[in-house]
């Protein structure tokens, strides 16, 4: 939702408005991530395992967003948008 928004009512550029939106995903886990933990509810190594290839993920991604033209970005995206859209409502 982060990124529509910043793009629609802020005027952001699409890879601009994606490194916002990572950046607040970031902080938002980290604080989900932290509270749990006080309760016990985090297991570190299932942490490691999900976070690493996440990690490598999130920097392939962004190393080939920054090769792909920024109209090829913003018709996947939009593609992407539409898709989860027709397929929360068939649901």
């Amino acid at each position: 939702m982060i990124v529509p928004l910043l793009i629609f009512w802020l005027a952001y550029e699409d890879r601009e408005a994606t490194g916002t939106s990572l950046a607040a995903i970031v902080v938002i886990a980290a604080l989900g991530a932290g509270a749990h933990a006080l309760y016990g509810n985090v297991d570190p190594l299932a942490g490691l395992l999900i976070g690493a290839p996440a990690v490598a993920g999130v920097l392939a991604g962004t190393a080939l967003q920054q090769r792909l033209p920024e109209r090829f970005v913003s018709a996947a995206f939009a593609v992407l948008l539409v898709t989860s859209a027709i397929v929360l409502v068939l649901s």
